[in-house]
């Protein structure tokens, strides 16, 4: 017993075909190493930034409540030692890399 006919399969056929050749894929060997690359990267990079801004946040925490205690209850000071110490990126991402190198001609997409 046969689940599909001869036509189902030919028809299937021709509209995959048709699909690879109307919308062709346009992914290259370097684009393929490009992006391993970036993900070992940025996976390498968060193995050691995440834990010092851990450390950085947390010791920030403190430094702005020992701020506030022993500057006479002065908030304004503690205030903005925990938003300089806790403002983000909390992980590497992609887009933080490529913006903390720039923009590089050679890697822009034609």
């Amino acid at each position: 017993m046969r689940i599909l006919s001869q036509f189902t399969i030919r028809w299937l056929g021709a509209m995959l075909l048709f699909g690879v050749l109307l919308f062709p894929l346009r992914i290259s060997a370097s684009d393929l190493v490009e992006e391993a690359a970036v993900g070992i990267g940025v996976t390498a990079g968060n193995l050691w930034f995440v834990p010092i801004k851990a450390i950085a946040v947390v010791s920030g925490m403190v430094a702005g409540g020992l701020s506030y205690v022993f500057f006479g209850g002065d908030a304004e000071m503690a205030t903005q030692i925990w938003e300089d110490t806790a403002a983000g990126p909390y992980l590497i991402t992609p887009e933080v890399a490529r913006a903390a190198i720039g923009k590089r001609p050679e890697l822009q997409p034609d």
